[in-house]
């Protein structure tokens, strides 16, 4: 008995040991997800208890998994409630994986951080010729500069206190306009809105789920960044004469609409973890713009491109294209590498980045007497007067390689080798204007910012903290080798000077990211380019022109460069495009702007990349933008809500899913294929043998008789049937055939071609993009 009893007493004590040491399960990860849910159907006029009773409805479809309504409130962070219909929550990823399951959900997906696309770490527009980039007087004067039309900007938010949102002259605000002037709950800020700034919201519980709390200091539509005043003034901004950086590029300062009322949606902050733009945020901002009636988007900002129903921005998009607006998103700064373009859904027109005919240029003399032509914004050496000269590998710390120093990275240069001396740095890894910082706080009197390989014959302007001036790759190497061939090299830099009708221009910007589309290669992305090199435009007085703590200088105007800066041209372009045909539709006023692009510079030859490569569609998508052409394009492609849904029927979307999306039925067409989507383009991945594909066109011209004119990509026949189109009234619809056939050459990668249609006044041009596969 007594050994019994021994026996369970040790037992006892060993489970109660085990007890003790046993880890306990992890700890379930919670994260902030999105819960798409399709659209609402709501009529015209929305009452409160109507939103009301949505946010109910997710508060009961969400306590159906989570146990009880209290935890449901307690979770959803965003209930969108006017057209997009779903809601925002922290969700544990196996609750998440159970509501993706339920019949009445879309799709469930991370709330990601995206980037703004511009370059500044990682228009101002002028009046040119007929071939030129920004619109003419005949243009604007027919469209009234705009002024029918407002401009939606998702971004950092703005300055109001710019003169280019001065409302001198306007009259009463636009009676459709259903917006609001949120302030901070302070208002210590002193944010405002007038009769050119109508609106400004801000977004920031998606950015709070990630990143924690923000500081209470931010949360106001304030732009502490730079980044929404600049693009928001590119946009749509007022006419400002004089403007100017330290002096460089004088001139009147002016928006592609520059009579548009604008408004701003704050959805960016400050980065973290390679996000700043959270999608939970950026979708509750486009239900409130779309809700608020405006006429075109414009998103300077993007992530990596993801399925359809799992990215905010497409998903949300799609819903403004619906009620008529105009999208307009960057193509992402991941260039040149292919496949990088972002913002790939066809509902929306995605912007590369090209290069002006002007140049800020500083010249750099080297003391052998060899002079290079670089760029600057930075104010000019103490003396005109020749510097000790040095690499930055030349001046490494202690502590620092080589391949560090010569990257003028953080920390790695030696103050007692720099003092007093210009520096050569190499491009790349680190902010173009932190170099600089580096070599000024280590004692440097100047910078040269040398290209790397990948950066070739692109050049930025900067408003650089000490006297800098930035060189091509070639250049560059001249600098290092001339430092490496003598004992006491020296160098002295020339203060910046404007010059304008440069050439080649335009040619694609490096960092522009390029084709092809990775979610659906059949749609050519990006669609077009625009200029994104050096632009001038507003700027926020909050923060320094550089960015960088140690910088206390403000300017009412800056240089920036990205598809950031490109897309707000093309958003400019747009809104003269919806103030003159208000009844044209988002994929017409697409199609206006890409079929009437150029391809050929102001040399007359074909564009380049700043590689000085052949330029291709899957860097430029249908060319440089003219937006004087665009106004007359004769014919163009479009597009009905409809085709959109046989895209996703092709794509692989299922019936459920989109009569969720739609509110209504839909039935996908038998053999509806992603080749005979009406896009004004026409690319064929893989054609091994041969294929004929279907576009369908609409006269927006004169009456007239339309011929095709093909140039064939190399290894493959294309054929045109019928070979002439003829029109004999307005708004007539007209469909053809195009045959594609590969001839056998096994040609490896992408070939490229082009349709023309023409009536001798016209020119519709198409791009011809083709992939050959060996034939069965």
């Amino acid at each position: 008995m007594w050994s019994s009893l021994k026996s369970s007493i040790i037992i006892v004590q060993l489970l109660l040991l085990f007890s003790l040491f046993q880890v306990p399960p992890a700890l379930a990860i919670k994260k902030s997800y999105i819960v798409y849910l399709g659209s609402h159907a709501h009529g015209s006029k929305v009452t409160q208890p109507v939103l009301d009773r949505v946010t109910d409805s997710h508060y009961n479809f969400l306590a159906s998994f989570l146990g009880s309504k209290e935890k449901a409130t307690e979770s959803i962070f965003y209930s969108y409630q006017r057209h997009i219909n779903g809601f925002a929550a922290i969700l544990e990823e196996e609750e998440a994986a159970e509501i993706a399951k339920h019949p009445e959900v879309v799709s469930v997906f991370l709330n990601k951080g995206k980037k703004l696309h511009t370059t500044r770490s990682w228009g101002f527009m002028r009046l040119e010729n007929e071939n030129g980039d920004v619109p003419q007087m005949s243009l604007w004067n027919k469209a009234k500069f705009g002024r029918n039309t407002i401009i939606a900007n998702l971004d950092t938010g703005v300055w109001p206190k710019s003169q280019s949102f001065n409302d001198k002259g306007y009259g009463p605000i636009p009676g459709k306009w259903r917006g609001i002037c949120q302030k901070s709950r302070t208002n210590t800020d002193g944010f405002f809105c007038n009769r050119k700034l109508i609106g400004a919201r801000y977004f920031n519980k998606g950015y709070e789920a990630y990143a924690g709390n923000l500081n209470s200091s931010y949360k106001s539509a304030l732009d502490h960044d730079g980044h929404g005043t600049h693009t928001l003034s590119t946009a749509g901004g007022n006419f400002v004469a004089g403007a100017s950086v330290y002096g460089s590029g004088n001139g009147t300062a002016k928006g592609g609409s520059p009579m548009a009322r604008v408004a701003t949606y704050k959805v960016c902050w400050p980065p973290i973890d390679e996000g700043e733009c959270f999608d939970a945020d950026i979708m509750a901002a486009m239900d409130h713009a779309i809700n608020d009636r405006v006429d075109v988007i414009s998103i300077s900002l993007g992530g990596d491109p993801a399925d359809y129903f799992d990215d905010g921005i497409a998903v949300a998009t799609f819903h403004a294209v619906k009620h008529g607006i105009v999208v307009v998103t960057s193509a992402g700064n991941s260039g040149p590498d292919p496949g990088s373009v972002s913002n790939v859904a066809p509902w929306l027109i995605t912007v590369g980045a090209s290069t002006l005919d002007r140049e800020f240029q500083a010249f750099v003399e080297l003391q052998n007497g060899l002079r290079l032509k670089g760029t600057s914004l930075s104010v000019p050496l103490p003396e005109d007067k020749f510097y000790p000269l040095i690499n930055g590998a030349q001046a490494t710390a202690s502590n620092a390689t080589d391949s560090d120093a010569i990257l003028c990275k953080p920390g790695t240069l030696d103050p007692t080798k720099v003092k007093g001396k210009i520096v050569a740095c190499l491009r790349g890894e680190t902010p173009r204007v932190d170099k600089g910082q580096q070599v000024a706080l280590a004692g440097g009197v100047g910078l040269i910012l040398c290209n790397d390989h990948l950066s070739g014959n692109e050049l930025i302007a900067d408003a650089h903290f000490l006297p800098a001036s930035q060189i091509t790759f070639k250049d560059g190497q001249s600098v290092f080798s001339y430092i490496n061939s003598t004992s006491n090299p020296q160098a002295k830099l020339q203060p910046p000077n404007t010059q304008i009708n440069t050439k080649p221009a335009p040619f694609m910007a490096s960092f522009s990211s390029r084709g092809p589309n990775t979610i659906t290669p059949e749609i050519l992305k990006p669609d077009v380019t625009a200029p994104g090199v050096n632009i001038i435009a507003a700027y926020s007085e909050d923060t320094s022109p550089t960015g960088l703590d140690f910088d206390n200088r403000r300017i009412p105007f800056n240089t920036e460069s990205g598809t950031s800066m490109a897309c707000p041209h093309v958003s400019g372009v747009a809104g003269l495009l919806k103030s003159l045909n208000p009844f044209w539709s988002p994929a017409a006023i697409r199609s206006a702007i890409f079929t009437t692009a150029r391809t050929r510079d102001n040399t007359v030859n074909p564009m380049q990349e700043a590689s000085k490569e052949k330029g291709t569609p899957f860097s430029y998508g249908g060319g440089h933008i003219r937006p004087n052409r665009a106004m007359d394009p004769g014919l163009v492609y479009d597009l009905r809500t409809e085709d959109y849904l046989d895209f996703l029927c092709a794509s692989g979307y299922n019936q459920t899913q989109l009569k969720l999306f739609t509110q209504q039925p839909y039935r996908c067409p038998k053999n509806v294929s992603v080749l005979n989507f009406n896009y004004p383009s026409i690319t064929v991945p893989e054609l091994s043998d041969s294929v004929t594909v279907t576009r369908r066109v609409k006269n927006v011209g004169s009456i007239g008789t339309y011929s095709a004119l093909v140039l064939e990509p190399v290894g493959v026949s294309v054929t045109v049937e019928p070979k002439s189109l003829v029109f004999r009234r307005r708004s007539e619809e007209k469909s053809f055939r195009v045959t594609l056939k590969n001839k056998g050459y096994h040609l490896k990668g992408y070939v490229f071609g082009k349709l023309t249609w023409s009536d001798g006044n016209h020119r519709v041009r198409s791009p011809i993009v083709v992939s050959t596969a060996h034939p069965s």
